[in-house]
This record gives structure tokens, C-alpha cells and sequence, in this order.
């Protein structure tokens, strides 16, 4: 028995104009958005070479501070110095380099001051590069 003689099956209606509006609309963005890189002008070829680079190392000055306030500049104890002396052992480390890297080795223990002091030292000669040497937790 067929009841559903006179039935007929409406079959859902998919609109693609909007879902075809909404793509030429995100592909116009993305063409709008997108930058071109030239990445060169002219054709050029350059040189070939086998040789290696070697990074260049900027030349360090080690400066140590013990947990007694006392310091070494490039392995030459100052004992307890005050600003000014770290200033000219700084100052002689540092001739005829340009743009040394400071590498303050302060102990756990220092006092901050200590490594001020080094710092401020640092900024009279006119060496603004410092770093400092840590070491990793055991």
C-alpha cells in the first residue's frame, strides 16, 4: 500500500550565489592584502668563493668580582678598587679595541654594588657592551 500517492518529495533548494558572493569577496581581500616582494631590481651574479667565514668575536674583557668585593680586570687583581680604578684598568684592557664586549663574572654572593661599581666604571670609559656570565642550576 502506497499512501503517498499524491505526495510529492520537495527536494531543499541549495542557493550558491551567496556562498559564490562570499568567495569572490574573501579572494578580492586576499588579493588586496597581499604584498609583493622584489626582491631585486637589477640581475646581478655575484662572486663565488670557497673560503669559510669566520665570524669575527668581538675582543671580551673579563672582569671578575669576588664575593668580598674584591676584582679582576682580564685576570689582573685589583683588590679592593674603588670606580676609578676599575675605570683605568677598563680603560687599559680596553686600548686600541674597538667596541669591546665587558663580561662581568660576579659570585652569587657579591653585593650588588660591586657590580655597579663595574658597571659605572664601564660607562666613564664610554664601554656601553656588557654582559653577564651566568651559569646553569645543577
Amino acid at each position: 500500500m502506497n499512501f503517498r500517492k499524491g505526495r510529492r518529495e520537495d527536494y531543499p533548494e541549495i542557493n550558491l550565489i551567496p556562498f559564490i558572493d562570499i568567495l569572490l569577496v574573501i579572494v578580492i581581500f586576499l588579493a588586496v592584502t597581499t604584498t609583493y616582494a622584489r626582491f631585486a631590481e637589477l640581475k646581478i651574479n655575484l662572486p663565488t668563493s670557497t673560503a669559510e667565514q669566520t665570524p669575527t668575536q668581538p675582543k671580551r674583557i673579563d672582569v671578575a668580582v669576588a664575593e668580598d668585593g674584591r676584582y679582576q680586570v682580564d685576570n689582573q687583581p685589583l683588590g679592593d678598587a674603588n670606580v676609578d680604578a676599575l675605570a683605568s684598568a677598563l680603560q687599559t684592557a680596553a686600548a686600541n679595541q674597538k667596541d669591546p664586549v665587558i663580561v662581568i663574572n660576579a659570585d652569587a654572593r657579591a653585593t650588588h654594588q660591586a657590580v655597579v661599581n663595574v658597571m659605572e666604571a664601564a660607562r666613564r670609559v664610554g664601554l656601553a657592551r656588557i654582559t653577564f656570565a651566568t651559569q646553569t642550576a645543577q
